[in-house]
């Protein structure tokens, strides 16, 4: 509170003393300055008046009125600037010069003017030259008037200078001396305490889990001392319970390792061992077709396409769970590739279907984009396969665009002509094994999309349905451009 006391008082002695400094600074400057030079103004328009008066008397030329004129004109504005001064010696010698110059207007000048334009005689010279010495008399007061108050403006501005240096000083020192007096203050009540305090902490942060952590000096720091207690209390228990969590996390560790190991040897058997059987199973179905031909009824051979097409079915499931399945776990460099290369790749893949169908696949201007050019194939394939499956009557159209997204990813999408899907089914169409038709209408696994969505996020990116736009169907998502950081994932 000292402190606080001591910078207002030194602050508003020092604001004091600049409001006088600017006073004084803003009369000498604004009032008396202009005042001075418009009295020197006063002055030489009064002598073009005397002297236009003279020029017009001895040449009797209308030209020699106008200096008379514009001094006249000019004589008002500068006796103004003189007058806002408004101090008592000035105003008098002001009213003083005014009346010594109507005196000589009246007397002479006017007098004179008209008896030379009337060609009479003009009033003696001599009498004009009498009552302008007495407006120079008058004028010259005025002037020694304005030099006294301009010496008394500096005079008054040196003096506020003076006083306000005087006062920055006296409150610099103040206030140091209030600084001084408070970082001791500190350093005894507050700096020593907490020093303590720390090397108290600091065996605690040392390892040492069961030292009392004690603080002394003012309340909130004793305060402080046993929060810091509780704190290393709680950290010991926590760290019990942490050193027991761990031991079960080990434990599940070294157990998801093997299931790993195992769902990879299950892979391995998926790939090879599942599927011969159903190969056998087709092939011999098929066989057995062939062999007995018109010798089994039409039942019996609808028996066996049926058991043909499950065993197909069957291997093209496992061959989709596997590769859904290793999106992200068995990982490839990531490289920056034209994704015109990758729409190329998938419309080479699906040329035998794109000509069937009479699918036209319009692609627009495509960027680089960075990832794993097989799985990012496989996007761009089973959304362009999705347009030809599920098109409508008309022959497929499919448009492949690109636009500049955010954080260094562009936004792509494949829009179609197709069949359409309602805005109720957005989500549920990401997710493996979801169909909207049955496999009847439309083959497939119902993990096209979901392996999409996989790809798309290991690629740090998203994917969605545009369900703003009602007429076919539009997937849009994301990819990282070419200069862009790929987030980790694990798949």
């Amino acid at each position: 509170m000292a402190l606080v006391a001591v910078l207002l008082g030194a602050t508003l002695a020092v604001l004091l003393a600049i409001g006088e400094l600017s006073r004084a600074r803003s009369r000498l400057l604004d009032m008396v300055g202009p005042a001075v030079v418009s009295a020197q103004q006063l002055g030489a328009d009064l002598v073009d008046q005397e002297n236009g008066v003279r020029g017009y008397v001895l040449s009797r030329s209308d030209d020699f009125l106008e200096p008379y004129q514009n001094g006249f004109g000019r004589q008002s504005a500068a006796r103004a600037t003189v007058a806002a001064l408004r101090t008592p010696e000035v105003a008098e010698n002001l009213s003083a010069l005014d009346a010594a110059m109507n005196d000589w207007r009246s007397q002479y000048a006017d007098p004179t003017i008209a008896a030379v334009k009337a060609g009479v005689p003009a009033p003696n010279e001599a009498v004009g030259k009498q009552r302008f010495d007495v407006v120079r008399a008058a004028l010259s007061a005025l002037q020694e008037d304005l030099e006294v108050e301009r010496a008394a403006g500096r005079a008054a501005l040196n003096d506020s200078a003076t006083r306000m240096a005087v006062t920055c000083i006296v409150a610099l020192g103040m206030l140091l001396v209030a600084v001084l007096g408070s970082v001791a203050a500190v350093l005894l009540h507050i700096v020593g305490p907490l020093s303590r305090l720390r090397q108290h902490v600091g065996l605690v942060a040392g390892g040492d889990f069961a030292h009392t952590v004690t603080a002394t000096g003012p309340s909130e720091l004793r305060e402080l001392g046993r929060d810091v207690d509780v704190m290393r209390t709680r950290i010991v228990e926590e760290l019990g319970r942490a050193q027991e969590r761990n031991a079960a996390l080990d434990a599940a560790t070294a157990e998801l390792r093997r299931s790993n190991a195992e769902l990879e040897q299950f892979a391995y058997v998926a790939s090879h061992d599942l599927q011969e059987p159903l190969r056998k199973v087709a092939s011999f179905c098929q066989l057995l077709e062939r062999r007995y031909r018109g010798q089994l009824d039409e039942r019996a051979t609808q028996y066996i396409d049926f058991a043909v097409d499950g065993a197909k079915r069957m291997q093209l499931l496992i061959n989709d769970l596997l590769a859904f399945s290793r999106v992200g776990r068995h990982r490839e460099k990531h490289v920056v590739v034209s994704a015109d290369e990758l729409v190329d790749e998938a419309r080479r893949n699906l040329a035998q279907a794109l000509e069937d169908s009479g699918a036209q696949v319009e692609v627009g201007d495509l960027p680089p984009v960075r990832g794993e050019v097989r799985l990012l194939t496989a996007v761009f394939q089973n959304l362009i396969g999705n347009a030809v499956k599920f098109r409508a009557e008309q022959p497929p159209h499919v448009r492949v665009d690109a636009e500049t997204g955010d954080d260094g990813m562009w936004e792509f999408s494949v829009r179609d002509n197709g069949i359409g899907i309602g805005e109720q089914y957005a989500e549920r169409i990401f997710v493996i094994f979801q169909r909207l038709h049955s496999k009847d209408r439309y083959s497939g696994t119902g993990i096209g999309l979901a392996m999409c969505r996989k790809i798309v996020e290991y690629h740090g990116g998203r994917i969605w349905l545009d369900t703003a736009i009602t007429s076919g169907t539009t997937i849009r998502f994301t990819l990282p451009g070419a200069d862009a950081e790929i987030p980790a994932s694990d798949g």
